[in-house]
C-alpha cells in the first residue's frame, strides 16, 4: 500500500498522513521587494541577537517605517542591558525574523532582516510610534522602541510544487 494511503488506526496498519503531507513542496528564494511586501502589514516577529549567555530570540511586535523595522519590546531592562554598547553611535548587530507558516499545509514564508539596533530614546524619535500598535501587551510595562536599520534582507517561501 502506498504511504499516502496507509491508515495507522487500522488493525495492521499505518495512519493516513495529515492533509498536504503527501504533496511535493518547493522552496522559492524571495527577492528584496517581495520580502518587504510580506513584512508591510507588521505583526509579531522575533528579535535575534547574541547576549552574554549566547544566542537569544525574543518575541517583539514590529512595523515598517521608512525602509527600516521599528520594534516594540516588552522588557526594557533586558534589552537595555544586552543591546547597548555604552559607546556613542556604536550599535549592536541584530536580526529580525518574521514568518507566516501553515504547519498542516506545510507551506508559508519566512523573512530575516539583519541590521543595526538603534534605541529610540528621545521623545521626538518615540512620538510617531506611541499608540501605533507597538505597545507592551501587559499593563505597567513601559514602551520601548528599537529601530533596525537593515544591512541585508533574505526570505523564502515553501509552497506546493
Amino acid at each position: 500500500m502506498p504511504d499516502d494511503k496507509a491508515d495507522l488506526s487500522a488493525p495492521g496498519g499505518s495512519a493516513s498522513p495529515r492533509p498536504g503531507m503527501g504533496a511535493r513542496r518547493v522552496v522559492d528564494l524571495l527577492g528584496e521587494a517581495e520580502c518587504w511586501e510580506l513584512l508591510a502589514s507588521g505583526g509579531l516577529g522575533r528579535l535575534v541577537y547574541s547576549n552574554r549567555y549566547g544566542p537569544t530570540a525574543l518575541p517583539v511586535v514590529y512595523m515598517i517605517d521608512e525602509g527600516s523595522i521599528v520594534l516594540g519590546t516588552w522588557d526594557t531592562a533586558l534589552f537595555d542591558e544586552d543591546l547597548r554598547t555604552g559607546i556613542a553611535q556604536a550599535e549592536y548587530q541584530v536580526a529580525v525574523e518574521a514568518d507566516q507558516i501553515d504547519v498542516d499545509a506545510r507551506e508559508g514564508w519566512i523573512v530575516l532582516v539583519r541590521g543595526a539596533a538603534h534605541h529610540l530614546d528621545t521623545e521626538a524619535e518615540r512620538a510617531p510610534f506611541i499608540d501605533a500598535g507597538l505597545e507592551p501587551w501587559t499593563e505597567g510595562v513601559p514602551a520601548h522602541f528599537i529601530r533596525v536599520n537593515p544591512t541585508g534582507i533574505w526570505g523564502n517561501r515553501a509552497r506546493p510544487a
